[in-house]
C-alpha cells in the first residue's frame, strides 16, 4: 500500500492511522492491500484478507455487505464488521478516491471505530461496584485501575486507595509474587491464567486459599492495555481435598509392616505438618505383655510410647522416648479418653487442661515453652478394644484445631488402631508359631564324636508366617552321625506341626539304621500317606497357611568317622556344600530325587570320602534364593563364601547368614555347618573269627588284651560279657565270615558282623531252656544296643558306659 497515492492528493481530511483501519480495494471489490490497523482491528494477517472480496473480509450477513457496497460508491455509512473471532465491531466507514502506481482507479477503504475506550456506562459501573466477586483490573503497568466492592472487602482497602498501586504495596510477599508473576506471564502470551495461592489477604484475615483467574483485556483494536484479576475463596474445597489424600496416605503408608512400633510410629508421621505440629501414640502397656488390653476405668494410667513427631527437629516437646513408659493422670484429657472410649478437643485455657498442667508440671512446662494452644486426644479402638490414645498438639500453625479435624483424627485414628491391632494379633500369633517352632527343633544337639556343629535357624519376617525348615545332628551305631536339614512347603502353624512330625519320623527311621535312600523313601509314604488322612479330616484353609498338598523337602547324610566316607539323598532338596581339608568348595554330586508327597518315585544313594577336617554345609533354599539373587547365583556366592578361610564354624555361619541374606528375610532359613572328625587306627580294633564255637574263648581274650592296652580294664568283664554273647549269636545263628569290632570313643563299642540277614530279638526264656538269654544279657549290660543292616549281612553292635575320667 505505500505505492499507492490519493488521486488528488488531498491528505487533510484523512483519518487518524494509529485510530483507524485502511485497506484498498479495486475496482471489482477485491482487497489488494491490507494494513497494520486492519489486522488489529478484525483479526485478519494480510495474507488471508488480500485476494478476497472486500463484502466477504468486512462482513457476511445482507447489511454490512449492503453497508460496504454503499461505501464504494462514494457513501459515508456506519456499520457493524465481523470480527474473526465471531465479535462484532461498530465502525464508521468512509471510501477514497485511490490509484496504484500504474494508474489504475480504486478506492481507499477507512474504518474508524465508533466504541472507543472510556468510561462505563451507569449500569456497568453500578453492577462493577457491587460486585462481590474480588475483582480489580490493572493497566500494562501492573497498577490497580478498578476494584469491586468484594475486592475491597477482602483487602479491606477502598478503591480510592487500591488506586495506583500494585499487588506487591497491598498483599504478603509470598502471594503477592506469584500473582505478580502470573500477571506479567499474561501480559506475554495474552492467554488467560489460573492458578492457587494461600495466605491472608489482610494481616487480621484468616488463612484462605484462592483461585486466581488473570484474563487479557481488549480494547476495539485487539490490543492489550488492561488486565482483569479474579479471586474465588476455595478454602473448603482444598480443605476436603487435603483430608481426602490425607486418609488416602493412612491408607497407603500405615500398616506397612506388622510391627506395633513401627505401625504407631508410621501414624505420628503422616499426621504430624499436615494435621498437626507434634504428634504421639501412646499404647497400653499390656499390650506388649501379649495380655487382652483392658484400660482402667477410673484413676491415672500407665501408657508405653510407641510412636512421636514434631515439625522440629528432635522432636523437643517429647518427655519420653518410644519405648519408655508414660503416667497419666487421673484428671488428664487421655486418662479420660481412655476410661470413656471418647475424643475430645481443647484449648489450652480449657478447665481440663489446667488441671492437667496443675497436676503434671513437665508438660505445663511444654505447653509454656513450645506455645501450644490446641490439642486433640483420639483413642484407638479396634474390634470394640481400646489399644491407647493418640495426642495432637498445634504451636506452630496459628488456627486451633475444629470440629472437622477431629472427625479427621477419628478416622486417622480408627484406621491406625486397626493396623496396630493386626500387628498386635500376628505378633501373638507368630511368637505361638515360633515357639511350637523351637519346640519342636532341637534345643541342644546329641552327643557324638563324628563331627563338630554349628548351626542357625532364621524365622522369615513376612506376613505369610513361620515356615517349615528343620535341621537335625542324628547319632548313629558305630560312631557315625546323621546331618538331616528338611524344608516344609507352606507357612504357618500347619506347617510347623508338619515339620515336627516329619522330624520324629526321620528320627525314628535313622533308629533303625537305614540307609540314606531307603529311609527317604519310607519317609515319602509317611507323608502321602498322612496327607491323605489330613485331607478326610481337616478342612483347608488356603489363605492362612498357603498350599494345600503336603510337600517336603529333605536332605539326609550319613558319615562314618571310621571309614572317613559320606552317603547321601536328597528328596528335592539343595544338595551339601563339601569343603576339603585344603579349601577346595564343590557341591556334592547326589542324584536328584523328587520331594516328599509325590510317591512313587525313586530315590538314589551317592558317596564320597571326606577326610578328617573336612566341612558338611546343609541349607535350605531359603539360604541361596530371595529377592537378590536367583538359586544359581545364591549357589555361585556360596561356594564363595566358603572358598574364605574358617575361623571357627560360629564365624563361618554368621558369614553365610551376614552375605547370603537380606535383613529381613523372605523366607525361612536353617544351616547346618559340619567339620568332620576321624577315628584313627589306635581307637579301633578289628578280627577275623572263624564260624567255630571255639573262637568264642579267643575273642574274650583278644577284647581283653586291647582293653588292657587302652586302660580300660574297669569294663573288662562287661565287654567280655556282651562280645561272648554277640559273637556265640553270629556263630550259632548267622553265616561265616564273621567280624568283631571295637571303637574306643565316649563309649565303647562292640559290633559283631556275620552275612546273613536274620535279625535277632529278645524272647524271654523259660525256667528250663537251655538258651534264649544272651541278648537279654546285652541289654541289661549295655546302654544301647540295635542291629544295623547292610546289603551282604547285618551287624549287631552295643555302647558299654565308660568310667568318667579321674579329676
Amino acid at each position: 500500500m505505500r505505492d499507492a497515492i490519493p488521486l488528488d492528493g488531498d491528505t487533510d481530511d484523512l483519518p487518524d492511522p494509529t485510530m483507524s483501519a485502511t485497506a484498498v480495494v479495486d475496482a471489482r471489490g477485491v482487497v489488494t492491500g491490507w494494513s497494520e490497523g486492519a489486522e488489529r482491528l478484525l483479526g485478519y494477517p494480510s495474507r488471508a484478507a488480500i485476494g478476497r472480496p472486500a463484502a466477504r473480509v468486512l462482513g457476511t450477513d445482507r447489511d454490512t455487505g449492503g453497508a460496504v457496497r454503499a461505501v464504494l460508491g462514494g457513501r459515508s455509512v456506519t456499520a457493524s464488521l465481523r470480527h474473526r473471532d465471531g465479535r462484532r465491531v461498530a465502525v464508521r466507514l468512509r471510501a477514497f478516491p485511490w490509484s496504484d502506481g500504474e494508474g489504475r482507479d480504486q478506492r481507499l477503504l477507512v474504518a474508524t471505530p465508533t466504541e472507543l475506550p472510556g468510561p462505563p456506562s451507569a449500569s456497568a459501573e453500578a453492577v462493577f461496584t457491587q460486585c462481590r466477586l474480588p475483582v480489580m483490573v490493572f493497566d500494562a503497568e501492573l497498577r490497580a485501575v478498578r476494584a469491586s466492592a468484594g475486592a475491597e472487602r477482602d483487602l479491606g482497602l477502598s478503591e480510592q486507595e487500591l488506586a495506583g498501586r500494585r499487588v506487591t504495596d497491598v498483599l504478603p510477599p509470598h502471594i503477592c509474587h506469584k500473582v505478580e508473576d502470573g500477571m506479567r506471564r499474561v501480559l506475554d502470551t495474552q492467554e488467560t491464567e489460573q492458578f492457587h495461592v494461600r495466605g491472608r489477604s489482610r494481616p487480621d484475615a484468616p488463612d484462605r486459599v484462592w483461585s486466581i483467574t488473570v484474563s487479557p483485556l481488549r480494547g476495539p483494536t485487539g490490543q492489550v492495555r488492561h488486565l482483569e484479576l479474579s479471586a474465588l475463596d476455595v478454602t473448603e474445597q482444598h480443605l476436603a481435598r487435603e483430608r481426602l489424600t490425607l486418609l488416602n496416605d493412612v491408607s497407603t503408608h500405615i500398616g506397612s509392616t506388622l510391627d506395633v512400633m513401627r505401625t504407631a510410629q508410621e501414624t505420628a508421621d503422616v499426621a504430624v505438618g499436615r494435621l498437626a505440629d507434634f504428634v504421639t501414640i501412646d499404647l497400653l502397656d499390656s499390650l506388649f505383655r501379649g495380655v487382652e488390653p483392658k484400660p482402667s476405668a477410673t484413676g491415672g494410667v500407665t501408657l508405653r510410647r510407641a510412636g512421636q513427631q514434631s515439625v522440629l527437629p528432635g522432636v523437643p516437646e517429647a518427655l519420653a522416648q518410644p519405648g519408655d513408659l508414660d503416667d497419666y493422670p487421673e484428671s488428664s484429657p487421655p486418662a479420660r479418653c481412655l476410661a470413656t472410649g471418647r475424643s475430645s478437643l481443647h484449648r489450652t485455657d480449657d478447665e481440663a487442661v489446667r488441671a492437667w498442667e496443675a497436676a503434671d508440671p513437665g508438660r505445663a512446662g511444654v505447653v509454656r515453652a513450645f506455645g501450644v494452644h490446641s490439642l486433640m486426644v483420639v483413642p484407638l479402638r479396634a474390634r470394640g478394644v481400646i489399644l491407647g490414645v493418640a495426642l495432637l498438639v498445634r504451636h506452630r500453625r496459628e488456627e486451633p484445631f475444629t470440629e472437622d479435624d477431629l472427625y479427621l483424627a477419628e478416622e486417622i485414628g480408627a484406621r491406625a488402631a486397626v493396623a496396630v491391632d493386626n500387628a498386635r494379633r500376628y505378633t501373638l500369633q507368630r511368637d505361638t508359631a515360633l515357639a511350637l517352632q523351637r519346640s519342636l527343633l532341637p534345643s541342644r544337639l546329641a552327643a557324638q564324636e563324628a563331627v563338630e556343629v554349628a548351626h542357625r535357624y532364621l524365622p522369615a519376617r513376612t506376613r505369610a508366617g513361620l515356615g517349615g525348615d528343620w535341621f537335625d545332628v542324628i547319632p548313629l551305631s558305630g560312631a557315625r552321625v546323621a546331618l538331616v536339614v528338611g524344608d516344609v512347603v507352606g507357612h504357618g502353624l500347619r506347617a510347623s506341626a508338619t515339620m515336627g512330625r516329619l522330624r520324629t519320623a526321620v528320627r525314628a527311621l535313622a533308629d533303625v539304621d537305614l540307609p540314606p535312600d531307603e529311609l527317604l523313601t519310607q519317609l515319602d509314604d509317611l507323608v502321602t500317606h498322612g496327607a491323605a488322612e489330613e485331607d478326610t479330616r481337616v478342612p483347608h484353609e488356603p489363605e492362612l497357611d498357603g498350599p494345600t498338598e503336603l510337600i517336603a523337602t529333605c536332605l539326609y547324610v550319613v558319615y562314618d568317622p571310621v571309614s572317613r566316607r559320606c552317603a547321601a539323598a536328597t528328596a528335592g532338596h539343595p544338595p551339601p556344600a563339601v569343603v576339603t581339608p585344603d579349601g577346595a568348595v564343590d557341591f556334592a554330586g547326589i542324584p536328584p530325587g523328587p520331594p516328599l508327597g509325590l510317591g512313587g518315585l525313586p530315590f538314589e544313594s551317592h558317596e564320597w570320602e571326606l577326610p578328617s577336617g573336612g566341612l558338611l554345609v546343609l541349607y535350605t533354599d531359603g539360604l541361596v534364593q530371595g529377592e537378590d539373587h536367583d538359586p544359581g547365583s545364591g549357589l555361585a556366592l556360596l561356594r564363595r563364601c566358603l572358598e574364605r578361610p574358617v575361623r571357627s564354624l560360629e564365624a563361618a555361619c554368621d558369614d553365610l547368614i551376614r552375605t547370603l541374606l537380606p535383613e529381613q528375610p523372605l523366607d525361612d532359613v536353617a544351616l547346618l555347618v559340619a567339620r568332620t572328625r576321624a577315628f584313627d587306627t589306635e581307637r579301633v580294633a578289628t578280627w577275623e573269627l572263624p564260624s567255630d564255637p571255639a573262637a568264642v574263648a579267643d575273642a574274650r581274650a583278644k577284647v581283653q588284651g586291647r582293653l588292657a592296652a587302652w586302660e580300660l580294664e574297669d569294663v573288662a568283664f562287661t565287654a567280655e560279657l556282651v562280645v561272648s554273647e554277640l559273637v556265640t549269636n553270629a556263630i550259632r545263628y548267622g553265616q561265616p565270615p564273621v567280624q568283631l569290632r571295637l571303637l574306643r570313643g565316649h563309649a565303647l563299642i562292640c559290633e559283631v558282623y556275620d552275612s546273613s540277614g536274620t535279625a535277632p530279638h529278645l524272647r524271654r526264656a523259660r525256667a528250663f531252656d537251655e538258651g534264649g538269654r544272651g541278648l537279654l544279657l546285652v541289654a541289661q549290660f549295655a546302654q544301647r544296643w540295635g542291629t544295623r543292616h547292610r546289603a551282604d549281612g547285618k551287624t549287631i553292635w552295643a555302647e558299654i558306659a565308660l568310667p568318667a575320667p579321674a579329676g
